[in-house]
Formats: C-alpha cells, structure tokens, sequence
C-alpha cells in the first residue's frame, strides 16, 4: 500500500473516530498522569483525546486481536457499565466468545476452579431441565433450585462453555474493571482495554484511551475488534485450505 493510501485510510478511520464522540476525555482533574501523552488539548476544563494517538493505539490491538483469531483462541470480554453491556453481549455472540456483563465476580480468573464448579452446576441444570430429569424433585425443592439457578445464570450465563482460563481479556473501560484487569495480570493474560482519560493505563497490554462511555464510541472499537478476529479466522481457514507444494 502506497504512503497515500495508508493516510487516507488512516484520516477515514479518524474520521469515524470522531464521529463516533470517541475524542471525548473526563474533566481534567479526572484525569490520570499515564493519560497525559495521549490529551490533544482541555476545552472547558475537558480533554480532548489524541485521535491520531488512538489511531496507533488501535492499529497494535486490532494486529493482535487478528493473530489471535489466526491461532482461534479464547477471548474473555467484559464489559459491566450500562452503555457497554449490549455491545459486548453482540460481540460475544458474534465470536462464540465468553462474557461477563453483569459484575465481574472476584477470584473470576483468580480462582477459577471454583468458578468452573459454578458454571458447570448452572450448565447441567439446564441440561437435566430441558431432559425433564427434575421432574422426580417435590415442588419445593425444584423452587429452590430454580431460585440457586436464578442467581448463577445472571452471573455465569455468559461463560457457558467457559472451560479454561482465556487467552486474552478485552475490556471496556478500564477503571471500572480494575479487579479483572489485576486477575488478568497476575495470570499473566494480555488485556486489551478501551480506556477513557480517568484509567490508569500501566500494565494493560494493548490499551487504546478513547471514551468508554458513548455507546457510538464503544461500538466503534467493539466492531474493529470484532472484524480483526473474523479476519485471523479467515486467514486461518485460507492457510489450511491451500493446497501444499510438492517437494
């Protein structure tokens, strides 16, 4: 690709950028000091992220995000604020991937043994109900079971078929899910992270500071993501589909 066409494909995808609200910081006392680099300016007493700074951010995620789907690996996606829980419950669903958007339960990567167990019991009561094996409880007992079930599906429904620790964990906002982020690290699994001016970015991966809260711009990211992966996916099914030389 030419010099030219990699800046006009750069500026479209700014361009969408801002579109999307996705300049968007905090206050600039919210902010936090490992942010500043990627701050434009401050507009009443607002930052304005660095677009083309996200832009750069962006292009490494999207690289490592695809050679993930290259390599099919498991992806975690977490995202529990109200403007994030649908995009990230469509992504999940569009890559057959495990997520968490209602509260990211401690000891989630940290212990997940015991976090199996929880998901395990949840996917069997679901088997034996659809099989009609409950029908030998008494009424009361299958109300009691059913109320236990109530409250692990609103957590665990998302990591059905969740059967390992993942291989990468994609976060919305990053300050928000700072519990997942710590699990993540101490399991030494990559983060990438849509993280607003009020995030602290050490230790994440591959963070790309834009706002993560408009759900245009979170949509945005979410998408580019999710289009990266397909991408490795299709690259992987073109690599085991050509045909080998002979020697």
């Amino acid at each position: 690709m030419q010099k030219a066409d990699i800046k006009k494909k750069d500026d479209t995808i700014i361009e969408k950028m801002f579109r999307a609200g996705a300049h968007y910081g905090y206050s600039k006392s919210r902010r936090h000091p490992s942010v500043s680099p990627y701050i434009y300016a401050t507009k009443n007493n607002g930052d304005i992220i660095d677009l083309e700074k996200t832009n750069i951010m962006l292009e490494k995620a999207v690289d490592f995000v695809k050679s993930l789907g290259v390599q099919n690996k498991v992806i975690l996606l977490v995202g529990t604020k109200p403007e994030a829980k649908e995009v990230i419950k469509n992504m999940a669903e569009s890559l057959s991937m495990p997520y968490v958007t209602t509260r990211w339960i401690g000891g989630t990567l940290s212990n997940f043994t015991e976090i199996k167990k929880r998901i395990t019991e949840l996917e069997n009561y679901r088997k034996n109900t659809a099989e009609g094996k409950l029908d030998k409880y008494t009424k009361k007992e299958r109300v009691v079971m059913a109320k236990k079930m109530e409250k692990l599906s609103k957590y665990y429904s998302g990591l059905i078929g969740f059967k390992k620790a993942p291989d990468a964990l994609f976060i919305i906002d990053g300050k928000a899910e700072h519990i997942a982020t710590t699990e993540a690290r101490k399991g030494n699994i990559p983060i990438i992270a849509l993280s607003n001016s009020d995030s602290n970015i050490k230790g994440i991966d591959y963070p790309v500071v834009a706002n993560d809260s408009g759900i245009l711009s979170i949509k945005f990211f979410a998408t580019s993501l999710a289009d990266a992966y397909k991408a490795g996916l299709s690259a992987q099914a073109g690599q085991n589909s050509a045909p080998t030389k002979e020697v």
